[in-house]
C-alpha cells in the first residue's frame, strides 16, 4: 500500500519502525552487531520496553529487517550499475569493472550495513531463510556477463562443480534462468549456466575478499587502493573466462 493511502496509526507505526532502525544502526556504527541493544533504544528514543517489543519483538526480529533492509539496497544499487553500465559501450569486461566498482562503492559508502551482511555473524543470530534470495539480487547482474564467456582451464574444474550444482538444485538454475535466460536456454552441451554461475560466484569470493579487507581497514598503510587491488582481480577473472 502507498504512504499516501495508510492511515494516520498506520504511518506513524510505519515512521517509528524506521526511527527505530536508525537508531539500531547508529549502534551497529559505533560498536558492530554485538552492541545492539533494544534495551538502549528504547532510552534513546525514549519508550519503555514493552513500547518498543510493540514494533520489535525481539533483538533478531530488529536483526531480520536491518539485513533485509541492507540486501535490498545493495542489490537496487547493483541493479542501477548493471542498467547503467549497459548503456556504455565498454564492452563484457568493462561492464564487470562496473559491477565490482558498485559493490566496493555501496560497501564503503555504508560500511556497517555491509559488516553486518558480510562480516563476523551476530553471536546466537540466525540470519531467516528469505536473506539468500536477497544475496543473489546482489549478485545477480554478474550471471549473464560470465554467460557470455569461454571459460580456460583455470576454471574448468570450478564451471564442472557448477554443472552439478545446476542438475542437483532446482532454485540455482531458477536463478541463473532469471537473470540470463540466454544462458538458461542455450543447446545442451554449452555449458553457459555453468558459465554463469562459477563466474559469480568466483566474482563474489573475490570482492567478498577484497572488499572486506578494505572496509575492516586491513589496507592502512600498505601503499595501494583497494579499487586498484579489486581491479586487478576483475582482470585476472574477465582473462579467466574469456569476457571480451
Amino acid at each position: 500500500m502507498d504512504r499516501a493511502q495508510q492511515g494516520p496509526r498506520a504511518r506513524y507505526r510505519e515512521q517509528t519502525r524506521a526511527e527505530i532502525k536508525d537508531v539500531a544502526l547508529r549502534q551497529l556504527a559505533e560498536g558492530g552487531g554485538t552492541a545492539l541493544a533494544l534495551t538502549r533504544i528504547a532510552k534513546e528514543m525514549g519508550l519503555s520496553g514493552p513500547a518498543l517489543y510493540r514494533y520489535f519483538t525481539s533483538r533478531d526480529d530488529l536483526l531480520n529487517a536491518l539485513i533485509r533492509d541492507a540486501y535490498d539496497d545493495a542489490a537496487a544499487a547493483m541493479a542501477r550499475a548493471a542498467v547503467r553500465s549497459a548503456k556504455g559501450s565498454r564492452g563484457v569486461r568493462g561492464r564487470l569493472h562496473d559491477l565490482a566498482e558498485a559493490y566496493r562503492a555501496w560497501a564503503i559508502a555504508e560500511p556497517h550495513r555491509y559488516l553486518l551482511i558480510q562480516g563476523a555473524p551476530v553471536p546466537g543470530y540466525v540470519a531467516p531463510a528469505d536473506t539468500l534470495e536477497r544475496a543473489r539480487a546482489v549478485l545477480g547482474p554478474f550471471l549473464p556477463l560470465f554467460a557470455t564467456g569461454n571459460p580456460g582451464p583455470a576454471v574448468a574444474s570450478t564451471v564442472d562443480e557448477m554443472t552439478a550444482w545446476l542438475a542437483a538444485d532446482g532454485t540455482v538454475g531458477a536463478w541463473v534462468a532469471r537473470y540470463a535466460p540466454e544462458a538458461a536456454g542455450a543447446p545442451a552441451g554449452e555449458p553457459r549456466a555453468a558459465s554463469a554461475l562459477a563466474g559469480a560466484v568466483l566474482a563474489w569470493t573475490q570482492l567478498h575478499g577484497s572488499v572486506s579487507l578494505e572496509v575492516a581497514g586491513q589496507f592502512a598503510g600498505m601503499a595501494h587502493r583497494g579499487g586498484t587491488l579489486l581491479g586487478a582481480h576483475m582482470e585476472m577473472l574477465a582473462d579467466a573466462f574469456g569476457l571480451e
